[in-house]
C-alpha cells in the first residue's frame, strides 16, 4: 500500500492556523482534534494504521451530521517517533487551541507530550502504548483505550512458562518503551521465581542489531521476548536465525502486527503478538465486523488490520464521550463525558470509563504470524 506523504501529514506551516482557537472551532461547526505521530521513518505503519483507522469512523460520523452538528476533523503533525520533534509538534498543537490530543504513536513521545498537555489541561487521548510511567499516577486528562505493556508481558510469560519454556531473554529498545516491556517482562518472572537469562539493546529508529544478537544467541534462551518496533524486531529476527537461533520470538502489540508481518515476510511464521483488540479478522465480534465493513466501505487508503482497529475503537470511544458531554462544549465536559462511560460493550469489546480511572481495557489475547503476511488468533 503506497501512500504519499503529503496525503497522510499536515505541514507544520498548514496546520498553524492563525487566531484558531475552540470557541472558533465550535463556530465553524468543527471539532479539531491534535496529533503528533511517526508518519515517516522506521516506525512509520504505526502512525499512517491508526490514524487511517480513526479516520475511516471520523468520516462515518462526520457523513451522519457529525456530534451536535460538529465535525470531527485531525490535525496531524509527524515526529518520525522522535521526543523532542513530538514535543515541538504538541506546543504547536496546543497553542493552535485544539480541542484535544489524540492518537499519540509511543512510549518516548507519549511521555514528552503528557506534561505538556497537563501543564494547559488538554485531554490527552488514546495513546498508542501501554507503558506505566503515563498511567500511574493517575492523571485526569490522560485516557487509555488499551491494556498496559505488563498486561501484555504478563500474558506472555505465562504462555512460556506453562509450555516449560522458563529460559527467556529480552531483546529491547533503548529508550522509555523498552525500559517499560523489559520491567513487565521482569515483574511476571519475579513472580515465578524466574529471572532473564539475557538482555540486549538496539536504539530507538536503528536496525543495528548485530550486538544484541550476538549477546542474546550465546545465552540460548528458550524464547526471545521483544520490545521495539516493527523494523528492529524484523532485523533481529532474521539475523538471529541466520546465527542459528531456533528459539522463539514473542512481540508485544506495538510491534504494528501487520507491519511486522509485512517486513518479515515468509521469515515471519511462528512469531508470537500480544494483542490489546479483539482480532479484526475474526468476525465472531460485531465490533470486527463493524470495522471490516466500514473499511470496506470507505473504499480508500486504510486497511484491516489490529493497529488501524486500534484507530477506529479509539475514535468510536471519543465519540461516546463527546456524545455525554452535557451544556457547552468544552474540554472539561468531554472529560466528564468519558468518565460517565461507565462500563460499555462496543460490539463485544468491554470498555470501561471512570471519574478514578482512564483505562478503558486489560483485554490481552496471542497471535501468531503465518509467514503468508497473515495472522492467526
Amino acid at each position: 500500500m503506497l501512500i504519499s506523504r503529503r496525503k497522510l501529514s499536515l505541514t507544520a506551516g498548514a496546520a498553524m492556523l492563525a487566531g484558531f482557537n475552540i470557541a472558533r472551532a465550535q463556530s465553524d461547526s468543527k471539532i479539531i482534534l491534535g496529533q503528533s505521530a511517526a508518519f515517516t521513518g522506521p516506525a512509520a505503519q504505526l502512525g499512517i494504521q491508526f490514524y487511517q483507522g480513526a479516520k475511516v469512523y471520523f468520516d462515518q460520523v462526520n457523513a451522519q451530521g457529525g456530534v451536535g452538528k460538529r465535525q470531527i476533523e485531525i490535525r496531524n503533525l509527524d515526529d518520525g517517533y522522535e521526543p523532542d520533534r513530538c514535543a515541538e509538534n504538541t506546543r504547536k498543537l496546543i497553542a493552535d487551541d485544539v480541542f484535544a490530543l489524540f492518537g499519540y504513536i509511543g512510549t518516548p513521545t507519549s511521555l514528552a507530550a503528557l506534561p505538556l498537555a497537563t501543564r494547559d489541561k488538554v485531554p490527552f487521548i488514546a495513546p498508542f502504548t501501554g507503558a506505566m510511567g503515563l498511567r500511574e499516577p493517575f492523571n485526569k486528562y490522560a485516557f487509555h483505550v488499551r491494556a498496559s505493556y505488563n498486561d501484555e508481558t504478563g500474558l506472555i510469560v505465562k504462555q512460556l512458562t506453562s509450555l516449560g519454556l522458563k529460559k527467556i531473554a529480552v531483546f529491547y529498545q533503548n529508550d522509555a518503551y523498552g525500559k517499560a516491556g523489559l520491567d513487565g517482562v521482569t515483574l511476571a518472572l519475579n513472580g515465578l521465581g524466574l529471572k532473564t537469562v539475557a538482555q540486549a539493546t538496539v536504539e530507538r529508529n536503528s536496525v543495528d542489531v548485530a550486538k544484541a544478537v550476538q549477546t542474546l544467541v550465546a545465552a540460548a534462551p528458550d524464547a526471545v521476548v521483544q520490545i521495539s518496533a516493527y523494523k528492529s524486531c524484523a532485523a533481529f529476527i532474521r539475523a538471529a536465525r541466520k546465527a542459528g537461533y531456533g528459539g522463539t520470538f514473542y512481540n508485544v502489540s506495538f510491534v504494528g502486527t501487520q507491519a511486522l508481518a509485512d517486513e518479515l515476510g515468509k521469515d515471519g511464521a511462528g512469531v508470537v503478538v500480544s494483542q490489546v483488540m479483539p482480532s479484526p479478522y475474526n468476525a465472531a465480534r460485531p465490533i470486527a465486523r463493524e470495522f471490516a465493513d466500514a473499511v470496506k466501505a470507505a473504499g480508500k487508503d486504510a486497511q484491516v488490520n489490529f493497529s488501524s482497529m486500534e484507530g477506529y475503537v479509539a475514535a468510536k470511544l471519543f465519540v461516546e464521550g463527546l456524545k455525554r458531554a452535557s451544556g457547552k462544549l468544552s474540554r472539561e465536559s468531554l472529560i466528564a463525558g468519558l468518565e460517565g462511560l461507565g462500563s460499555q460493550s462496543l460490539g463485544g469489546f468491554s470498555v470501561s470509563f471512570s471519574p478514578t480511572d482512564h483505562v478503558a481495557s486489560s483485554f490481552v489475547e496471542l497471535s501468531m504470524l503465518t509467514g503468508d503476511g497473515r495472522v492467526r488468533t
